[in-house]
């Protein structure tokens, strides 16, 4: 029943917020944070210790079964959402003192850990796809929050793109279900489709996973179902930060991830028409992204695209259907989660305090938010690649990965990963640059000699997270071997 908690703890401690069980700020506060910090103790509890536990919640038919599992691919997914939720959740108190509904927004916030949670400890495709759709359900009120018009719009999009997606992820489900050797979507390592019961309907099912692929594709912003990132934006950085670094578009690669190596399977994948395609999509979307980054002058927009582009480095190491681009796909789905939050934070940080919202109103800033944009200079050299922060780990073992897998579409792979590094240098540098080593505009002129940087509330989880970034560079390398494990299926 310990797999069952993490996912009930953060719903029903949810709830109970939402239902008003608290009228002062401090004590709820008090309660979410102890509340996200129980499910986070539990969560690494389960990581250290819970390899192999299986729980099988509910069973609605003989073959769809709610089941939990422990895995590797679970360890790696938890413990990103374990370490950053609690530095979120922080950081909100102090963000969300300048907004309307606390309460409301923190029930939300807390019932999207549990069902993020429950995606993670997913044992199957059909437990993975119950707790995808909930997790659309759970979100869109967070991407409303402020229910002004842009607002609504950008829910709007964020739930046509989403319901859309779960409906192509929908299909594959049930074409895995009919194709598996024993009919049932459990995730196993190396895949469960039935190559005998194919026979001459391998074409047809190659359709199918590139469907699926595409699916669940729109959480994690494949081209062209990518424009709802960009737009959600509009909700409070708190949410944007978890959208972008964790919640839903880690979701979707981490789903990505069990349909190739889990559902479908990479000796089924590997070398066909299906395989190229999916890895054609990725290597479009990376460099797609930054550009689109490059363009775009609001620097929480900026961001959102950048999301994009590195989304995309994650589901192009797993295209490659290999262990060393598995790894590579986990490494920077992990370090990037790091990095991302850490940039987002920052850009909330500024809009707090400051309430500008564009690069060109940036000019200046470093001298008036000097641990801010510290910070933000960190985060974005170790998101460019800079050698030795966490950016550089992840982004060699991709380049390493897809130039020994032998495959030539690979190779294209490389290059687009240098094209985007480039890209991300000027996109981010530009901020650093403007912020750190231009005048303040004469908007800004007032500002001059003040110091504006957050509380400790917003100032401690950017701090900790700035030591993470260069840990993880310098001392990755248990880590990447952890993962290599368990891209090679040993855990």
């Amino acid at each position: 029943m310990l797999l069952l908690l993490p996912v009930l703890i953060p719903v029903v401690g949810g709830l109970t917020v939402g239902l008003g069980a608290f009228r002062g700020r401090l004590i709820r506060s008090i309660f979410v944070e102890a509340v996200t910090l129980a499910t986070s103790a539990l969560l690494a509890w389960l990581i250290v210790n819970g390899q192999g536990m299986t729980l099988h919640a509910l069973r609605l038919t003989e073959n769809l079964t709610i089941v939990f599992h422990i895995d590797g691919l679970t360890r790696v997914f938890s413990g990103l959402i374990a370490f950053l939720w609690p530095l979120a959740t922080l950081y909100a108190f102090e963000y969300m003192e300048h907004e309307s509904r606390e309460s409301t927004f923190f029930a939300y916030y807390l019932m999207s850990y549990g069902v993020t949670v429950g995606i993670a400890l997913s044992a199957n495709l059909f437990t993975l796809y119950a707790f995808y759709e909930l997790l659309t359900l759970i979100t869109l009120p967070l991407v409303l929050h402020k229910m002004d018009a842009t607002s609504n719009r950008a829910g709007r999009m964020y739930l046509y793109y989403s319901i859309s997606g779960a409906a192509l992820a929908f299909i594959g489900m049930i074409f895995v279900l009919t194709y598996a050797t024993n009919p049932s979507t459990a995730f196993i390592y190396g895949g469960v489709i039935n190559s005998a019961r194919v026979a001459g309907n391998k074409d047809l099912l190659l359709a199918v996973f590139l469907m699926s692929f595409m699916g669940f594709g729109v959480k994690a912003a494949i081209f062209p179902l990518h424009h709802w990132l960009p737009t959600v934006s509009v909700a409070p950085t708190p949410v944007t930060a978890l959208l972008h670094a964790v919640a839903v578009v880690k979701a979707g690669a981490f789903a990505i991830i069990r349909l190739i190596y889990y559902s479908f399977g990479t000796h089924f994948l590997r070398g066909t028409w299906a395989q190229y395609a999916a890895m054609a999509l990725a290597m479009f979307t990376i460099v797609y992204g930054s550009a689109m980054a490059v363009k775009e002058q609001h620097f929480k927009r900026r961001l959102a695209y950048s999301t994009v582009s590195n989304l995309s480095y994650v589901v192009f190491g797993a295209t490659l259907m290999t262990p060393a681009g598995l790894a590579g796909s986990l490494t920077h789905m992990l370090f990037h989660g790091v990095m991302k939050i850490t940039l987002f934070f920052c850009a909330g940080a500024v809009l707090v305090q400051t309430e500008r919202e564009y690069v060109q109103d940036l000019r200046g800033f470093g001298r008036v938010m000097p641990f801010t944009f510290g910070v933000f200079t960190v985060a974005a050299m170790a998101l460019v690649g800079v050698a030795p922060l966490a950016g550089f780990i992840s982004k060699w073992n991709l380049a390493t990965a897809a130039a020994s897998s032998g495959q030539g579409l690979a190779y294209v792979g490389v290059g687009a990963l240098i094209v985007s590094a480039i890209l991300t240098a000027v996109y981010l540098f530009t901020v650093v640059v403007t912020a750190q080593f231009m005048p303040l505009n004469a908007s800004s002129a007032a500002l001059a000699g003040r110091k504006l940087d957050p509380g400790w509330r917003m100032k401690l989880p950017l701090a900790v997270l700035t030591v993470a970034i260069v840990a993880l560079g310098v001392w990755s390398v248990p880590l990447v071997q952890f993962l290599l494990r368990v891209a090679s299926g040993l855990y």
